[in-house]
């Protein structure tokens, strides 16, 4: 099982994979441009991007696959479509956690 955490791109998303202090595997993602060696080699994931009507729907699939268990939305945009759609995530056991505010990244 895995946890994704967003923002990829930014110093925040770091300091809460810091932070967690777990045994899970942490994944991190964003759908701003990632380099493609990170990409390539499984250390970070393309994430859809929330101007996507399809996005929560998008971003269960991705949890699907990836097996993630916990999502981090570190994006104001990304973190509001995915509450209205938290009902949709728990029926797959995929829990949205509310970072605090001074991990979120814009």
């Amino acid at each position: 099982m895995s946890i994704l955490i967003t923002a990829a791109t930014s110093a925040q998303a770091y300091k809460l994979k810091a932070a967690l202090n777990t045994t899970e595997k942490i994944l991190l993602g964003d759908y701003l441009d990632l380099p493609d060696l990170m990409v390539k080699s499984g250390a970070m994931i393309k994430t859809p991007g929330p101007e996507n009507p399809s996005f929560a729907h998008l971003m269960l699939t991705l949890s699907l696959d990836n097996q993630i268990t916990k999502i981090y939305a570190l994006r104001r945009a990304e973190l509001a479509l995915l509450q209205e759609a938290k009902i949709l995530f728990a029926e797959f056991d995929i829990e949205l956690c509310t970072p605090e505010n001074e991990f979120i990244a814009d």
